[in-house]
């Protein structure tokens, strides 16, 4: 029997589909500037944002070498006059910890600049509240990330956005737009990174990367995505 692969949508919503992904990519940066001009960062300070994160997801930066107890069975290859003789050897696997520049070091700093400017803008409190706004999202991305083997810890991107949004309007009304900034990135880097380190050797990958693979679009999207609800929802 034949094997058919059936479009997801059929008709003019293939169409419609298509446009509204065309718009969506295109109008994305305008949007998302103009939600960074909310916190008081100029346009072109939002396009150097997205475009520095963007390439910087490509960078990472190694910072920890650590012993996994893994032993791994593989095949050297030793030449005696020019014939290869193969000899099984046994080593322990290790993994390289590193950071990505574009999903934890660049947001990193964005939101540790904005908390250094709420003081200004509506005293020491806004930036306490600020903190327990990161600490809610922390705790909801730390349940909802999952290690997949192999791969890192992916993060559900809605999930820590989505918190980051409703927790900054709710407790920080003075400076809601950098709020949902600092706690969707900062709390998403702490809860799916920082408190899974001690079941880090269950993903069984040589190299991990905080901020980088599945939490890249957790940290640096959900920081975005929860700033942008903010200017939508206020």
């Amino acid at each position: 029997m034949s094997e058919k692969i059936y479009p997801p949508l059929a008709g003019p919503a293939i169409l419609l589909f298509f446009i509204l992904v065309m718009l969506m990519t295109f109008m994305f940066p305008f949007i998302a500037i103009a939600a960074f001009r909310s916190t008081g960062i100029p346009g072109w300070g939002g396009l150097l944002i997205l475009w520095s994160s963007l390439l910087g997801s490509f960078i990472n930066i190694p910072v920890k070498k650590i012993r996994t107890g893994r032993l791994v069975h593989e095949w050297g290859v030793v030449y005696f006059f020019g014939i290869p003789y193969y000899v099984p050897r046994v080593r322990e696997e290790s993994m390289t910890i590193a950071v990505n520049v574009g999903g934890a070091v660049i947001p990193s700093i964005l939101s540790l600049y904005m908390l250094a400017r709420m003081p200004f803008i509506g005293g020491v409190n806004v930036v306490a509240k600020a903190l327990v706004a990161t600490t809610v999202v922390a705790l909801v991305t730390y349940k909802a990330s999952k290690i997949i083997e192999g791969v890192g810890i992916a993060v559900p991107s809605f999930v820590p956005a989505l918190t980051a949004a409703l927790t900054s309007l709710v407790l920080v009304w003075e400076d809601p737009a950098s709020t949902a900034y600092v706690s969707g990135t900062l709390g998403t880097l702490i809860g799916a990174d920082i408190l899974n380190m001690p079941k880090i050797k269950e993903v069984k990958a040589p190299v991990i990367s905080i901020g980088g693979a599945g939490t890249f679009d957790g940290v640096f999207l959900s920081g975005l995505f929860a700033l942008i609800l903010v200017a939508i929802l206020r």
